[in-house]
């Protein structure tokens, strides 16, 4: 089973060039449930929608409750963004929690829940998009509190382990990912392990998914850091979900256009016990 995670950098720079740059990415790698996140919509049309359409794919999404901070960024009263997944098999069930953040941070960040009809096995599939201010360590860990008790309490009812996504702004070192993972410090929630998969990558392979080699990136001014992620809990039985292989994707440019300013974190699931 692969599944993907991506941060679609919402109708920043050329973003009608860089929607189409983003399809030619997963029409190749043929993922078979993707966690998105900062996907737009406006005027009735819905970048996931769009994409689940192309790709012959089931789609759910949560918009943002709180866009305004983003619309002033863009001058566009009428855009949205929120998170999506799209499925290659049915999504029977999906919820959607708002992160908490203070006032002055506040720009309505969400973690979306979707049970994936899956052959076999349902698959508990969440994806998350915390707060990127450099210094809200913080609040990313009362977010990342929250989001725990939101898997605690909907992983249920399958042998497939729970599969966390998301964007969160964290380098992989941070209290935050820690308190996430839970076996580098006491986890969120007692007794809940979230591996982070890039455990299992070659440690040859480039690893930041804020690559300074992308133009969009540089023009920040930052470094190179990995904080986009694919979490999975403890294998099922017979090692059912277990990571086989994970690497970064959508790391270049397609026809010279960066489908975005992050690049995706790609994973292979066992999908059957072996």
């Amino acid at each position: 089973m692969r599944v993907l995670t991506w941060n679609v950098w919402w109708r920043f720079g050329p973003w009608q060039e860089r929607r189409k740059a983003i399809l030619t990415v997963l029409r190749e790698l043929r993922p078979d449930i993707v966690g998105l996140q900062e996907v737009w919509a406006r005027d009735g049309e819905n970048l996931a929608e769009w994409l689940a359409e192309e790709l012959g794919l089931h789609w759910t999404w949560a918009a943002s409750p709180a866009p305004e901070r983003w619309r002033e960024r863009l001058d566009d009263p009428a855009a949205d963004i929120g998170n999506a997944v799209l499925s290659r098999w049915p999504v029977v069930a999906r919820e959607a929690v708002r992160l908490p953040a203070p006032a002055s941070l506040d720009d309505g960040r969400l973690a979306l829940y979707a049970l994936v009809d899956a052959p076999g096995h349902r698959v508990p599939f969440f994806t998350a998009h915390l707060t990127s201010a450099t210094d809200a360590s913080a609040v990313r860990r009362e977010q990342v509190a929250v989001l725990a008790e939101f898997v605690a309490s909907r992983r249920g009812g399958t042998d497939f382990p729970p599969v966390v996504t998301g964007d969160f702004n964290a380098w992989p070192d941070s209290d935050e990912i820690r308190l996430l993972g839970g076996y580098r410090t006491a986890p969120a929630v007692p007794g809940q392990v979230l591996l982070d998969a890039w455990e299992y990558a070659d440690p040859r392979a480039p690893s930041a998914t804020r690559d300074t080699a992308n133009p969009h990136v540089a023009a920040a001014f930052a470094p190179s850091a990995r904080i986009d992620y694919v979490h999975v809990g403890p294998p099922g039985p017979g090692g059912l979900g277990r990571v086989v292989s994970v690497r970064r994707a959508g790391d270049g440019p397609v026809g010279g256009v960066w489908p975005s300013d992050h690049a995706a974190v790609l994973a292979d699931l066992a999908a059957e016990p072996a």
